[in-house]
């Protein structure tokens, strides 16, 4: 085999590799998430079907040292990465149905999912580059550098295979597509191999393959079905970030999901402004100092500026206009894709005050000289809250960027009887706020933890809340009789060094699981 063609080959399946592990994470991520137990599941065992494929490849070079042989091995692995996308959905409702009871479920159900979804194109790319090596191995003086130069190259394909598809195979064309992608690129070159080898008649092979996998491909587009079908989907796309699904509830709301679903981003109901959820009570922020923040009064008070970081499909936004009316909000999203989401199915448009910016919430609070009256944070990834956005660091950060009468507040998600999230926000915004207070939203599994710029009293607050004449904050403050109290002082401090938000949700979920498993046997 020519060695330029050889290297195109190893560099090819380097991309393709790598290319395949983070399509294979969209996959996954409407099924199981994309927590980072998700993607111990997957990054494991690719790395375990690539050391399989490393041993294999080197014992099948030294039987059969023959160009074809190698051809062989990366048209099957084309093949078989090509009828992922068809058969990925069944297994993945099937691994998703067959472990949801389980304790452990979320990673075992992944690791279902990938064992048969990824096993065997894997194992045979995993076996190009030790069979590359030994065909060129003809010059034992050089052996090292012969290795040196094809681990180099692959490498550099695996590099571009993380970025190509990140940055515009999958926001342009989908996951489906984009392993369509991979496998016929990878046929295409496998059958150019027998040709330039003088065996003409096996890129017949591929060619055929190759032809299988574009009708399926073709029948598959003109007739595809949701990929996570369910009651009222109204829209699924895919971004550099996220799945993202729209469907109406049966009470008539529209809701956002990202991902598995789990969580609800926004809602939004035609002809109404509030949700009755979580979004509505950042409105009663500005009562939490000794001056009510002008709010006792609703609408009527002094004009604030909000900023929101985590914005989706802008149900924050507008509960704020429904109540404060002028006040301006500048909503910072990361993903664009949720905004044009949001302008299309949550009428986005109509919220006149809202100015959005597409960033990273805390690169853009370092750049703004803007100051707020209310920062609400309501970024997810779900179900972590970005670490960046819970430290000692962030929390400075955000203060300097407060009017004196300003406040944070962030929420939190927590199970029924775990609140250890919530405790280690509210003990690191103890660190940099003088009154930090913690409202758990009624019938939600989420809290607000609230830190305000001056030092503010519980008795405070509640004669702020009680003093209320707007009848949508008078009736949202009713419902935090109960729910309302100072943040505890005793939990994890998180810093820009040491946030392990996500080991405490993990630990959550895992005891979550564990809980309804034994309370299922009892």
């Amino acid at each position: 085999m020519r060695n330029s063609f050889l290297l195109t080959l190893v560099f090819w399946s380097g991309f393709v590799t790598l290319g395949s592990e983070l399509a294979a994470s969209r996959l996954l991520a409407p099924f199981f998430g994309t927590s980072t137990l998700v993607w111990a599941a997957l990054i494991g065992l690719i790395l375990i079907y690539l050391a399989v494929g490393y041993w294999l490849g080197g014992r099948w070079a030294d039987r059969s040292p023959r160009a074809t042989t190698l051809l062989g091995i990366t048209t099957w692995a084309a093949f078989f990465l090509g009828v992922v996308p068809f058969v990925a959905t069944p297994v993945l409702r099937l691994a998703l149905r067959g472990f949801s009871e389980l304790s452990g479920g979320l990673l075992a159900g992944s690791f279902a999912g990938v064992l048969v979804l990824f096993s065997v194109p894997l194992v045979l790319l995993g076996g190009v580059s030790p069979f590359a090596i030994r065909l060129s191995m003809v010059d034992l003086d050089r052996a090292g550098q012969i290795a040196g130069r094809l681990y180099a190259v692959s490498t550099l394909g695996s590099f571009l295979g993380t970025l190509v598809p990140v940055l515009w195979l999958i926001p342009v064309y989908g996951t489906r597509a984009t392993f369509l992608v991979f496998s016929l690129s990878l046929l295409a070159l496998s059958g150019a191999g027998f040709v330039l080898e003088h065996a003409a008649p096996r890129a017949l092979l591929p060619l055929g393959l190759g032809a299988l996998i574009g009708v399926a491909g073709l029948v598959g587009a003109a007739g595809r079905t949701i990929l996570k079908p369910g009651p009222g989907v109204l829209f699924e796309g895919e971004s550099a970030y996220h799945y993202i699904r729209v469907r109406t509830a049966p009470n008539g709301f529209r809701l956002l999901e990202l991902n598995e679903g789990q969580g609800i981003h926004s809602a939004y109901r035609p002809g109404e402004q509030l949700t009755g959820s979580v979004w509505d009570f950042y409105l009663l922020a500005p009562l939490f100092n000794p001056s009510g923040g002008g709010a006792a009064s609703g609408s009527a008070g002094a004009r604030r500026r909000w900023a929101i970081i985590g914005l989706a499909a802008g149900s924050t936004a507008r509960s704020i206009q429904a109540v404060y009316g002028d006040d301006p909000v500048d909503g910072v999203e990361i993903d664009p894709e949720i905004l044009a989401v949001g302008r299309r199915f949550f009428d986005m448009d109509q919220l006149r005050h809202l100015h959005t910016i597409v960033a990273d919430g805390r690169t853009w609070l370092t750049l703004t000289p803007t100051r707020y009256d209310v920062i609400a944070v309501d970024a997810y990834r779900q179900p972590y809250i970005p670490f960046h956005l819970t430290t000692v660091e962030f929390f400075r950060l955000a203060r300097d960027h407060l009017t004196p009468r300003g406040v944070v507040a962030i929420n939190v998600g927590r199970t029924p009887n775990d609140w250890r999230l919530v405790n280690a926000l509210s003990a690191t915004m103890r660190q940099v706020f003088p009154g930090v207070f913690v409202l758990d939203v009624d019938d939600s599994y989420n809290s607000l933890v609230i830190g305000t710029n001056q030092p503010v009293t519980l008795p405070e607050v509640r004669a702020n809340l009680a003093a209320l004449a707007d009848p949508t904050l008078a009736s949202l403050a009713r419902r935090t009789q109960g729910h309302l109290g100072e943040a505890p002082r005793q939990g994890p401090i998180f810093t820009d060094d040491r946030a392990p938000v996500e080991q405490v949700v993990d630990l959550m979920i895992i005891d979550y699981a564990r809980s309804g498993a034994v309370e299922e046997e009892r």
